[in-house]
């Protein structure tokens, strides 16, 4: 078994002060497949006053430099990317396939934008040409502690680590306990680019252990966190002690509206989109709101797609789903698609129970309920895995409705071919994101929600100013 226990702290890999051993499952067989260590405050806090002390020298570093160090970073990931897919597939049960193109890929595309995006920044600039003495400095935040979650690993890793380097941020990582290995080999990764010492650091813990020491640590200037909605608040509630800046990317509950002029590949779009990393993305489009007309051919189809998403284990090659990523996880869903049958959804694919043919790992059966109203509990809670519910709709002001109902606002969807109607929709949806037609994001595009989908926005332009603070000067010397 591999044993992981060391953190890097200060340039080196060191043996934990508090450490426990933890146990890193394999979600496909159930078995331990590596031994970390869990930190505690002493951790915490040698980790934290690495970064303070290396500060200053790495916040005056010219911007120049931090970006060639982040473009050697990326030379470097690139060179390890299959021990990155190998340590994301076998921690967090994504296959292995899908773990090289979507997970590690995320990481580089993340990385290689946000030195786009740095090299066109002003740092510093001019208020404006009515007061050309007035000037207007972006200063890295300081300290921030990186909190970082299991489902997308490198996806939050690279957008947090890469905004907070070139922003002039000193960090410290605490990655998801479920899935710590890949964040271990972006350790290595970084170490190899070359960063100073102190720069960036990485403590494993839980969150109640490292993860509540960095958000209440005096030391600690901000705290940035993808995660549940109940942690960011527990998180906000500690950080609120030394009042120190708190980005939170929460859960969704994402509407996906599909009108009666939607393309033909709306409905199987929508359906593959819901059970990619077997439903384990805050951004899914976990309601499909489908309107009248359309209705019962939308839940036949979405039903027949859904009967062909295959289930298998996360070291197969292949276009299949993996597990959930542990017990704790599967059971939660398990309840859940209980809880749409008890409340009177119709089970059209799917159900309670693990997939023919398996009788170990955590594999949950890819599941669409139809005849969904927007009261019922898995209409309301994130599920995080593979389970579609289907609602219908009879006019745009119902589907406005419907998907605005939601204490979430990550992302919502639609799908139609009236032009004026997709603006009318982007402009009435509360969501940070909206998707159109099939159509990603592009590059640098900011990601992030409102309401208790968090705050702040990742990614490109937006992301490094989430780490940076405006320092207005007046006077300023042209000379």
């Amino acid at each position: 078994m591999l044993e992981k226990r060391n953190f890097y702290i200060n340039g080196q890999w060191v043996t934990p002060i508090d450490g426990t051993d933890h146990h890193v499952i394999d979600p496909s067989t159930e078995e331990p497949t590596a031994i970390i260590s869990l930190g505690g405050q002493a951790d915490a806090d040698a980790a934290v006053a690495a970064a303070k002390a290396a500060f200053p020298a790495w916040m005056n570093t010219p911007v120049a430099e931090r970006i060639a160090l982040v473009e050697k970073l990326v030379q470097v990931y690139e060179a390890r990317t299959e021990d990155m897919a190998q340590a994301i597939s076998v921690e967090m049960g994504a296959p292995i396939d899908m773990a090289r193109s979507q997970q590690v890929g995320a990481g580089t595309w993340h990385l290689r934008n946000f030195i786009k995006a740095a090299k066109a920044f002003e740092f510093s600039r001019p208020l404006n040409d009515s007061a050309p003495n007035d000037r207007i400095i972006y200063e890295a935040v300081g300290v921030a502690a990186l909190i970082t979650p299991w489902n997308w690993p490198m996806n939050q890793v690279t957008l947090k680590v890469g905004a907070a380097a070139i922003a002039g941020c000193t960090m410290v990582l605490k990655p998801s306990e479920e899935s710590p290995l890949n964040a271990m080999v972006f350790a290595e990764m970084v170490d190899e680019a070359g960063f100073p010492p102190g720069v960036f650091n990485l403590v494993n813990g839980d969150g109640a252990g490292v993860g509540s020491a960095l958000s209440a640590h005096p030391d600690v200037d901000m705290v940035s966190f993808t995660g549940s909605s109940r942690a960011g608040r527990l998180i906000s509630k500690s950080a609120a002690e030394t009042l120190k800046r708190v980005h939170l990317e929460l859960g969704g509950k994402g509407a996906n509206v599909i009108f009666d002029d939607a393309d033909e590949k709306a409905v199987k779009r929508g359906v593959l989109h819901m059970m990619n990393n077997t439903g384990q993305s805050c951004n899914a489009p976990s309601r499909m709101l489908v309107q009248r007309s359309k209705y019962d051919a939308a839940v036949e189809e979405a039903a027949a797609v859904a009967g062909q998403v295959t289930v298998g284990p996360a070291s197969e090659e292949g276009r299949h789903i993996g597990p959930v990523v542990n017990e704790v996880q599967w059971n939660k869903i398990q309840d859940l698609i209980q809880k749409g049958i008890d409340e009177g959804a119709r089970l059209v694919a799917g159900g309670t129970g693990r997939p023919e043919g398996f009788n170990k790992g955590f594999y949950v059966r890819p599941t669409v309920f139809a005849d969904v109203n927007n009261q019922m509990t898995i209409a309301r809670e994130e599920i995080f895995g593979p389970v579609l519910s289907i609602i219908p709709f009879d006019t745009e002001e119902d589907a406005v409705e419907i998907a605005n109902d939601t204490p979430y606002g990550l992302t919502n969807y639609v799908q139609t071919q009236d032009s004026a109607r997709l603006n009318r929709m982007a402009q009435k949806l509360r969501s940070g994101m909206v998707e159109m037609n099939g159509t990603s994001r592009a590059a640098g595009s900011p990601f992030g929600g409102m309401k208790q989908s968090g705050n702040g926005r990742e990614g490109g332009i937006w992301g490094i100013e989430d780490f940076l603070e405006v320092k207005a000067v007046s006077g300023w010397s042209a000379e």
